[in-house]
């Protein structure tokens, strides 16, 4: 059995995220508190107890889901890694898609997440910004509609291909209101405002840049265990030396989830995809982009014991 991990990113996030873990396993619970004591934050009692606007704050978001994955690797890795051949992250699931790949340990991880998250805050409170999602087909390509929207009013760009019928995108308010206006005109279904403070994988996110090479350059990564696929190309990432580029990059330039997953399911078409974390999005994005591959989540404590059950059946050592 060949095993695909898929690690989600914001947005996912909900109060009571991986308490069932925290209380049933000490591997959960050190994940956690690492978290804690890597960010010196109450990354924990947010992400069980909230409060949601709390939680949902970006400095808050992505170490909460980030320590939500890890606690389930923490619980899983030993019987899984023996089936697993790539890992993907949706924007900041590819950090955590690092951590699992054994190129950050955890606290580097948080460190590195808690610090992109705030980052990401002030670029936003700097320069505002806005991001919607466009859904349904459209009869003109959304960088065409982007562009458009863009010299009739102010900036904007596609930031999210997330499945063939839903793009997310980012940018000035304006360029953002008149290109969903221009969608709905080229026949999509909806166009959502999405709650986000700021225009993320946009160049408004410029001023994060530097600050994310620099706290990326310190937490010694290693080369991952097996491929991580860039959210920036949807190439298959085996180096440090090119993980940290592709890493920085991916704050400005929009995430390719669809090249994404169909170049894991074209490379690993009988695999399982399993979504290690909060939530299902993914799962629900890969059946979209790639009908024919199978799915499971795997972030409450029923679901990380079915999989242990499962790799248990194909012969793993069952892990503690």
């Amino acid at each position: 059995m060949d095993i695909v991990l898929l690690l989600p990113g914001q947005g996912s996030q909900k109060v009571g995220m991986g308490r069932d873990l925290f209380d049933a396993s000490s591997a959960a619970r050190e994940a956690f508190e690492t978290v804690d004591h890597a960010t010196g934050a109450p990354i924990s009692a947010l992400a069980f107890e909230g409060p949601a606007d709390e939680l949902t704050r970006t400095l808050n978001a992505q170490p909460a889901l980030l320590a939500h994955s890890a606690a389930v690797w923490a619980m899983l890795g030993d019987a899984i890694s023996p089936f697993v051949r790539a890992a993907a992250g949706h924007s900041l699931g590819e950090f955590s898609a690092y951590h699992v790949a054994g190129a950050f340990d955890l606290a580097n991880a948080a460190r590195v997440v808690r610090r992109r998250g705030e980052l990401m805050f002030e670029a936003g409170q700097a320069r505002r910004g806005a991001m919607s999602a466009i859904v349904g087909p459209l009869s003109q390509s959304i960088t065409e509609i982007c562009a458009q929207a863009t010299s009739e009013s102010s900036l904007v760009v596609p930031a999210n291909f997330n499945s063939p019928e839903q793009v997310v995108i980012s940018g000035e308010p304006a360029g953002v209101e008149r290109a969903s206006e221009l969608a709905k005109a080229a026949g999509a279904k909806r166009a959502l405002p999405l709650p986000v403070s700021g225009a993320f994988h946009s160049p408004l996110m410029d001023p994060a840049v530097a600050g994310l090479r620099a706290v990326l350059e310190s937490a010694h990564m290693h080369d991952p265990n097996v491929p991580v696929i860039a959210n920036v190309n949807g190439s298959a990432v085996t180096t440090a030396a090119a993980a940290l580029p592709l890493l920085v990059q991916q704050l400005t330039a929009p995430v390719q989830w669809t090249t994404v997953m169909r170049n894991l399911a074209d490379t690993y078409p009988d695999a399982l995809f399993v979504e290690l974390g909060t939530g299902s999005v993914l799962s629900g994005l890969a059946r979209r982009i790639a009908p024919e591959v199978k799915t499971m989540s795997a972030g409450t404590l029923a679901e990380v014991e079915k999989l242990l059950e499962l790799c248990a059946s194909m012969g793993a050592t069952h892990a503690h």
